[in-house]
C-alpha cells in the first residue's frame, strides 16, 4: 500500500489484505536499518484476525522516500501523520528496538490516538556505544558485521521462521545490507543509531502515555539489556513479557511473541487498564 505522509511516498505493508481504517488498527515499526519486513508474520496474523495493518518502511528505508529523519520525535509525528494519511484516527503501536522509542514517543504525543502500546526488544535510554557509533559512520558493513553477533542469542538459531532452511543471522545481515544500499544513504546506520542514542526524552513520555503498555523482551538480548527496561516499564505501569532468545526476538522466537502480542493487543487489555 502506498501513501503520501508530508509530501512525499510511503509503502506500508499491510498484511496480505486489504486496509480498511474502520477496523482496529495496528502499526508496527521497525528497528535500525531494517523495514517492515521484519514483521511478516506478526502483519500477516493480525491482518486476518480482523484488524487494519500498517508495517511502514520509515522514510528514507526501502520502498519509502527520503531524507530518512534525524530524531524519534520527528519519526514519532511522522508515525502520527501516517495515521491521518491513513484516515485512521486511533491505532495499537508496536515498535521494535529504534521503533520502540518511536511507538512510546507518537503515544505520549497524542494520547487519545493510542489504544496500546507494545514495546519489543527496547530500553529507555537507549545508548549506542561510541565504537559502534564511530563504526557505523566510517565502515558500515563492518558495523552490520558487529551487530549481527549481539542480534542472536546462539550461532544456530531454531530457523522455525520464516521457514525451515532458513539462517537467521545470513537472513538479517543480507536485509541490513539491502536496506543500506537501497537508497544509497551510506550514513543511514550511523544515522538511526545516533537518533537512538540521544533520545533523552522517553521516561517523561512514559509519564504522558494513558492506554495499557506492554514490553516483550529477550532474557539474552545483548543490545538492549533487559534490566535496562525496568524504569520505564514502572513509569508506564506496563506488563512485562520475558522470551528466550536474542534482541531479534521476532525473527528468532516468533511463535512466543506471536503469543504475547495477542495478550498485549486483545480487547480485554484495554478493559483491564
Amino acid at each position: 500500500m502506498k501513501l503520501v505522509v508530508d509530501g512525499r511516498e510511503v509503502y506500508a505493508y499491510t498484511g496480505g489484505k486489504p486496509f480498511y481504517p474502520a477496523l482496529p488498527c495496528v502499526v508496527f515499526l521497525h528497528g535500525a536499518l531494517d523495514d517492515h519486513s521484519v514483521w511478516t508474520l506478526l502483519a500477516r496474523w493480525f491482518a486476518h484476525h480482523g484488524h487494519a495493518v500498517l508495517a511502514p518502511d520509515l522514510p528514507g528505508h526501502m520502498r519509502s522516500a527520503g531524507p530518512a529523519l534525524a530524531s524519534v520525535e520527528a519519526m514519532a509525528d511522522w508515525t502520527l501523520a501516517l495515521l491521518d494519511a491513513a484516515g485512521v484516527e486511533r491505532a495499537a503501536l508496536v515498535g521494535h528496538s529504534m521503533g520502540s522509542l518511536i511507538a512510546l514517543e507518537a503515544a505520549a504525543r497524542a494520547p487519545q490516538r493510542a489504544t496500546h502500546l507494545a514495546m519489543l526488544g527496547s530500553c529507555v535510554p537507549m545508548p549506542v556505544p561510541a565504537v559502534l557509533l564511530e563504526l557505523a559512520k566510517i565502515d558500515p558493513l563492518a558495523a552490520i558485521e558487529r551487530v549481527i553477533v549481539y542480534k542472536f542469542s546462539t550461532l544456530a538459531a531454531k530457523p522455525s521462521y520464516p521457514g525451515p532452511g532458513v539462517w537467521l543471522r545470513g537472513a538479517a545481515r543480507g536485509l541490513m545490507r539491502q536496506v543500506l544500499a537501497h537508497q544509497g544513504n551510506p550514513m543511514l546506520f550511523h544515522d538511526d543509531f545516533a537518533a537512538c542514542n540521544v533520545y533523552a526524552g522517553g521516561l517523561a513520555a512514559a509519564a504522558r502515555v494513558a492506554c495499557p503498555a506492554t514490553l516483550v523482551l529477550a532474557e539474552r538480548d545483548q543490545m538492549t539489556l533487559p534490566r535496562n527496561a525496568r524504569q520505564v516499564a514502572g513509569v508506564l505501569k506496563a506488563r512485562v513479557r520475558m522470551v528466550p532468545g536474542g534482541h531479534f526476538l521476532m525473527a528468532e522466537q516468533p511463535d512466543a511473541v506471536l503469543a504475547a502480542l495477542r495478550e498485549a493487543l486483545a480487547p480485554a487489555a484495554t478493559a483491564a487498564a
